[in-house]
């Protein structure tokens, strides 16, 4: 039986997944000048940065439950906040061209 804590663990993880995968995915969008550059690299290097967020987060500090399956773990832990992280800085957020920016003080 999955406890109170181990869902609050759980959304944690996902929580914090999601974050740093909408940060990476801005992160690429801004930086590199393709227009398939950054979601190749979302792809790429964000799922290798969740995994050693997930490993941290609930092998040192002991959060989340135990869905039962390693397919499950990475299902909902990985695929499900990349997808989400990934959906909101492409859908939500506005392009890095669009943006403007204040004038510098040189």
């Amino acid at each position: 039986m999955v406890s109170v804590a181990g869902i609050i663990g759980l959304l944690v993880i996902v929580l914090v997944n999601s974050a740093v995968t909408a940060l990476m995915t801005r992160f690429f969008r801004v930086r590199l000048n393709t227009r398939w550059g950054s979601l190749v690299y979302s792809l790429l290097l964000c799922p290798v940065v969740m995994v050693v967020i997930l490993i941290v987060l609930s092998g040192v500090f002991k959060l989340g439950a135990n869905l039962g399956s390693q397919t499950a773990v990475l299902l909902v832990t990985v695929v499900i906040p990349l997808a989400t992280g990934i959906t909101f800085d492409y859908f939500w957020m506005p392009a890095p061209d669009e943006v403007e920016l204040p004038a510098s003080m040189d």
